[in-house]
């Protein structure tokens, strides 16, 4: 779900920082986005340890808790791995290779939206994950 890509400078009276990226998938409305996180660790007055998110510099709460669409603030959203909804883009954007029978007609641009470009929908994303009838 998350990848971890070590500590960075302490900074404002944490103890530690680990960066951490995820993926994440709105159920309602099939957008992909990935967010990475510093993930500053605090002790309070009393001792008790907390952890802070900090995104493109600014507090964020937890991505864990209760993570929201950024396209159509829909609540139910999968949380993955870094590098899922890359990895997706980026097969969608490689040449695909002529088959033995010969070359597939593909769609123009009009294909994607108004603008010419792919809008990401859930099974675009989800694809990679379903299993092959055997």
């Amino acid at each position: 779900m998350s990848e971890t890509t070590g500590r960075t400078g302490l900074r404002a009276g944490a103890t530690a920082v680990v960066n951490e990226s995820y993926s994440f998938a709105c159920m309602r409305c099939g957008h992909g986005w990935e967010q990475s996180y510093e993930i500053e660790h605090h002790r309070d007055g009393d001792g008790h340890e907390f952890v802070r998110y900090v995104a493109d510099g600014r507090v964020v709460p937890s991505p864990l808790s209760r993570p929201a669409c950024v396209n159509c603030d829909g609540t139910v959203v999968r949380i993955m791995r870094a590098g899922q909804v890359s990895s997706v883009r980026d097969a969608a954007h490689r040449p695909h290779e002529v088959s033995p029978a010969g070359p597939v007609e593909v769609p123009g641009p009009s294909a994607g939206g108004p603008d010419g470009q792919h809008h990401w929908h859930l099974s675009d994303l989800l694809h990679p994950f379903q299993r092959r009838a055997s």
